[in-house]
Order: C-alpha cells, then sequence, then structure tokens
C-alpha cells in the first residue's frame, strides 16, 4: 500500500488564511468592476450600444395595410393583388449579436504604476462590453492570448457567465511570458463564427517591432483575416512608467516582457538609455496608430491611473455619430 509523501501535509493555518484573504479581495475586486461597469452602461452607454452595433440585417416580420406615409418600395405587391388594398412589408433587425473579447494576458499587464495595474484596467474594459451585450440579450465569449491562446470561454449569455469572464482575465496565470496579439487574432478567424464584436484589448507590446518585419507583417494580417468578417475595435491599455522611463541609473528590473529582455535583469537607466527607450515607444506607437488608420479601424487608448470610462463614452458617442450620417 502506498504511503502518503511527506510533503503532501495539510496546508498550515497561515496559509489557508492567505488563501482565504487573496479570495475574498478577489470577490471584492470582481464586485468593484461589476458596479463600475453597470454604472457605466445604465447611465451612459445602454442606448448608444445598439445604435452603434448592429445585428446581422433585417428579417421579415408581418404584412399590414398601407398607411400614408409608408415607404412605397415596401409595397407587398402578391397580398395587394390578392386583397385588392395596398398592404405594406414589415421587417425587424436581426438583433443578437456575439461580442469577442479578445484579452491579452501576458505578463507584462501585471505592470502598474497607478492605483491599479494594466490586468485591473483591462478587466474594466472587457466588463463594461460585456454588461453592455447581456443588457440587450446578446451573447458574450472570451478568447486569452500570450504567445497562443491560453483561455477559450464559449459566447453565452447572463449575469454569472460574465462575471466568470471577469475572474477568468484577474486571475489567469499566463503559461508563457510573451506575447503574440496575431495569435488571437488568428484563432477568432479559424473559429469560423459569422459576424461578431470583436473587442481586441492588449497593450500591444509586440505588434508592430521595427525589429522583427516578419512578426509586423503577420500581425497587419491577422488584422485584415479579422476585419474582412467582423467588427474589429482595438484597445489599447498602458501604463505612464512604461511610456517614459525615469532616469535611475542601474535598476533591477523582473519580467521585462515589454522591453525584449525577458526574466530578471539589470538595466542601466542613465538619462541617454531613457531617453532613447522613450523614443522607441514613441515610435512603436506611431506604427501602431498608423496601420490602425490604414485599416479604418476604430481604436482608443487608455492609461493606468487616468479616467478609464470617459474615453468609452466618447468612442460610443464618436461611432454612433457616424453611424448616423
Amino acid at each position: 500500500m502506498a504511503r502518503p509523501s511527506a510533503d503532501k501535509s495539510p496546508p498550515s493555518r497561515s496559509d489557508a488564511e492567505a488563501a482565504k484573504e487573496r479570495t475574498t479581495q478577489l470577490l471584492r475586486e470582481i464586485r468593484r468592476i461589476e458596479i463600475q461597469t453597470s454604472r457605466l452602461v445604465n447611465q451612459h452607454l445602454a442606448g448608444s450600444y445598439q445604435s452603434v452595433f448592429k445585428g446581422q440585417g433585417v428579417a421579415f416580420s408581418e404584412v399590414r395595410a398601407y398607411t400614408p406615409g409608408d415607404d412605397v418600395r415596401a409595397i407587398d405587391w402578391n397580398v395587394t393583388a390578392r386583397t385588392g388594398e395596398p398592404h405594406v412589408k414589415l421587417f425587424t433587425e436581426e438583433r443578437e449579436l456575439t461580442v469577442m473579447l479578445v484579452v491579452d494576458m501576458s505578463g507584462s499587464l501585471d505592470l502598474g504604476s497607478r492605483d491599479y495595474d494594466k490586468r485591473q484596467l483591462v478587466a474594466r474594459l472587457a466588463a463594461t462590453f460585456a454588461f453592455s451585450a447581456i443588457r440587450n440579450n446578446d451573447r458574450v465569449g472570451l478568447i486569452g492570448f500570450t504567445d497562443g491562446v491560453e483561455v477559450f470561454v464559449p459566447p453565452r449569455s447572463g449575469r454569472k457567465h460574465v462575471l466568470a469572464v471577469v475572474q477568468q482575465v484577474l486571475t489567469h496565470v499566463p503559461q508563457s511570458r510573451a506575447t503574440r496579439v496575431a495569435s488571437g487574432l488568428e484563432y477568432l478567424a479559424r473559429l469560423g463564427q459569422r459576424h461578431t464584436v470583436a473587442i481586441l484589448i492588449s497593450d500591444f507590446v509586440d505588434a508592430v517591432p521595427d525589429d522583427a518585419p516578419e512578426a509586423a507583417r503577420a500581425f497587419e494580417h491577422a488584422l485584415k483575416m479579422v476585419r474582412r468578417r467582423h467588427d474589429l475595435i482595438p484597445i489599447r491599455v498602458e501604463d505612464p512608467l512604461e511610456l517614459e522611463l525615469p532616469a535611475l541609473g542601474l535598476v533591477a528590473l523582473e519580467d521585462l516582457e515589454l522591453l525584449g529582455l525577458g526574466g530578471d535583469s539589470f538595466l542601466d537607466l542613465s538619462p541617454r538609455r531613457a531617453k532613447k527607450y522613450r523614443a522607441r515607444v514613441d515610435a512603436e506607437r506611431a506604427r501602431l496608430d498608423q496601420l490602425l488608420r490604414k485599416l479604418s479601424l476604430d481604436s482608443m487608448s487608455i492609461r493606468c491611473g487616468d479616467n478609464w470610462q470617459q474615453p468609452l463614452v466618447n468612442f460610443f458617442a464618436r461611432r454612433a455619430r457616424r453611424m448616423r450620417r
């Protein structure tokens, strides 16, 4: 009979208490996100969502007698001929949509120099679109990626489903420290889903590097593939610290995925090095902006520490105005 190994003793009281505290904090954070995003959806985005994200088209509903002012192009000539009275066809919009959250879950999202890190910001943004969707009886799915897809949650509706998605975003431990945004887009393209609203949320630290043209071409190709079939909305999340590193001299840094250094490293942040880093970041951000404009993609950038809700309100209002033209 096998004996239990000595290293499988039950967790100590302190370990159990720490685990309980982590669970409590997680539930509080999820609840906080639910309250914040639900308030935003109900107060600012509820009316805009339906006009901004259209269904798959229109479907025949019924025929009724013609009344003055009806569009003559809607006259049903077969029914009109049969009854001797003009009748028109009525149509309703096929409303049901699928919202796919294509979310970066890589290690660089743990960076945070403000009240919350990028991962928490991503969770808030994902929750906002998810709660907007289920409020309109649409379905929500999740594709979580690093340099490959690590999480897939099939589209469903309902509050419990959305909270489970938010929990996945907050708690997923990435299996890889690298990032390849194209992997999430390629996965969505292979799913064979009909038209969806695809919300791509990432810091895009690997998307358009000048020293890796093949990776940049793969990213552009993946954007084009998804854009052909889906309504793609890229959202860039950033932290002020990664945009302009302070000149601190020699410092020890952990998980430098955003700099492409990997692992735990020492970095010389002399004024000259810090300036060079800022120039590289600015160039990559400009290349990404130029690519998104070239593909006519609606996008937005949101920074940790800033008001993350106002850019969403502005986006919905701007897109609604354009679609009314």
